[in-house]
């Protein structure tokens, strides 16, 4: 039998200037995985902006990061570097900008975030041209991907540069090719290249989305080739991710699909186009919250690869599981893992941890600051119940047989729906589910709701199918609004 020895070390603390210092190895102050010492931090005084951490990589045995201000203004940010032993030195190249874009150029063997371009030994390169502008994504370049890469920034300029010379080239000015409405602004969020195009997100998004006056919320995608964008959606996108993978006998792996996320007044919009369809199509998912009901509220709420092969999707306070195979062309099991309030603009795994860049400060409450969480991937699990809402159809005039967006079902406990009939006759709803996630549909329910009616109901306790959508036996102004909780 083995004996058990329990060590106890003793740890003496030294109180500086109110702040305790831990003096058995000068190790840094550790809080349930956030560690005040790696909080990057804006100005105190009256030019104080935001201090945000706009992108997170684990590159040459560093773990980089980068933060980003409001506008180009403000200052004391830049590139970090963090080492295995918790300490972060603020690199010499650092410029203060407005970035948040991050890639691995494999051809190249860089790592680019910011407007920094840095090699395998960690030697760091910087585009002087890009550092000027408010950096949203990096994407992988359709002509010649070896030598260059495409960037967006957030007023909608789409460049390309080449990786080993950083020269920049403006292409095009998609505030303008995008016919975004002189009553809008722009607000470029996130870009990415595959199944050869590229396909670019902005969210802007206010109250004239809300009241339907005007639209300058953009998804649209580009061949590399032509001279001219395609409009995919005119409404508030945000995140744009993928995976392209390896192909068998011609074909990808897993269908190699694109996913975007965004939102309108009714519900969270999910698109997803794949190589096995080669069309695009629309889902819907519930609002966690409507604190994200603006383009400046919502940030950077991202689609990554965390693990290898393995995905999270962040969007309108709930974190989702989501995978990668569209096999058939069908979109599968995304499930909701947790509902949260944190704005969450990068998050990566490093040293066997999940991380999470923050922008928790800003200007309006104090000095602007923002830090990271390090904690297991499974601690999301923990976070808040997913709960949420989210309609298929709002005030609007539907014809009879037309189905619905899918509206997402799985993985949300307590369901019901609200039927309103804004119409001058008598009107049937009929619920159909996907159970399989193949889209085979089948009718669960029709509900009879009178003229100028309202109707309610809950669904059982324990049911749930992948999909869900409604139709109409005849027109009329209808809404229909899911709440889980």
């Amino acid at each position: 039998m083995r004996n058990i020895i329990t060590v106890t070390i003793l740890t003496i603390c030294v109180f500086t200037n109110g702040f305790a210092q831990n003096r058995l190895h000068d190790k840094p102050i550790n809080i349930n995985g956030v560690f005040p010492n790696l909080t990057i931090l804006g100005a105190s005084d009256k030019d104080r902006s935001e201090s945000g951490i706009g992108a997170l990589m684990p590159w040459a045995d560093k773990l980089w990061m980068i933060g980003y201000v409001a506008h180009i203004k403000g200052t004391g940010l830049g590139l970090y570097e963090i080492s295995d032993d918790m300490s972060m030195v603020k690199h010499p190249q650092s410029v203060t900008g407005t970035f948040a874009n991050r890639m691995v150029h494999n051809p190249s063997e860089q790592a680019i975030i910011g407007p920094h371009f840095i090699d395998k030994n960690g030697k760091v390169k910087t585009c002087l041209e890009l550092s000027k502008h408010r950096l949203a994504a990096t994407m992988e370049h359709l002509i010649d991907p070896e030598n260059k890469v495409y960037f967006l920034t957030m007023e909608g300029l789409f460049f390309e540069c080449d990786v080993n010379t950083l020269e920049a080239k403006q292409l095009f000015d998609l505030y303008q090719e995008l016919e975004i409405p002189e009553t809008g602004y722009v607000h470029f969020k996130d870009g990415h290249t595959g199944n050869g195009r590229v396909v670019v997100a902005n969210n802007s998004y206010d109250e004239r989305d809300y009241t339907r006056e005007s639209f300058a919320g953009r998804l649209a995608e580009w061949d590399g080739k032509s001279k001219k964008w395609t409009i995919l959606e005119k409404t508030a996108f945000i995140g744009v991710g993928g995976k392209n993978s390896e192909t068998h006998k011609g074909q990808s792996i897993y269908g190699d699909p694109i996913f975007a996320t965004g939102w309108d007044k009714k519900s969270v919009i999910l698109k997803c186009f794949n190589d096995r369809t080669k069309e695009w199509k629309r889902y819907r998912l519930p609002k966690g919250s409507h604190s994200f009901d603006h383009a400046w509220n919502t940030e950077w709420m991202r689609i990554r690869e965390v693990q290898t092969e393995r995905f999270i999707m962040d969007v309108h306070g709930i974190f989702y599981e989501l995978p990668m195979m569209t096999y058939s062309g069908h979109v599968w099991g995304i499930k909701p893992i947790s509902y949260h309030l944190r704005i969450v603009p990068d998050f990566v795994f490093w040293r066997g941890l999940f991380v999470m860049a923050g922008d928790q400060t800003d200007h309006g409450v104090g000095q602007p600051q923002s830090g990271l969480l390090f904690q297991n991937i499974d601690d999301l699990w923990s976070y808040g119940k997913p709960t949420g809402w989210g309609a298929v159809w709002q005030d609007e005039k539907i014809s009879a047989d037309t189905p619905s967006d899918p509206f997402l079902m799985t993985g949300f406990d307590k369901k019901t729906v609200h039927f309103i009939n804004q119409g001058k006759e008598d009107i049937e709803f009929e619920i159909e589910v996907d159970v399989m996630g193949n889209e085979q549909w089948h009718t669960y329910k029709k509900f009879k709701v009178a003229a100028d009616g309202y109707l309610h109901y809950e669904f059982p306790d324990g049911y749930s199918a992948h999909w869900t959508r409604v139709k109409l036996n005849k027109a009329s102004t209808v809404t229909v609004q899911f709440v889980y909780n």
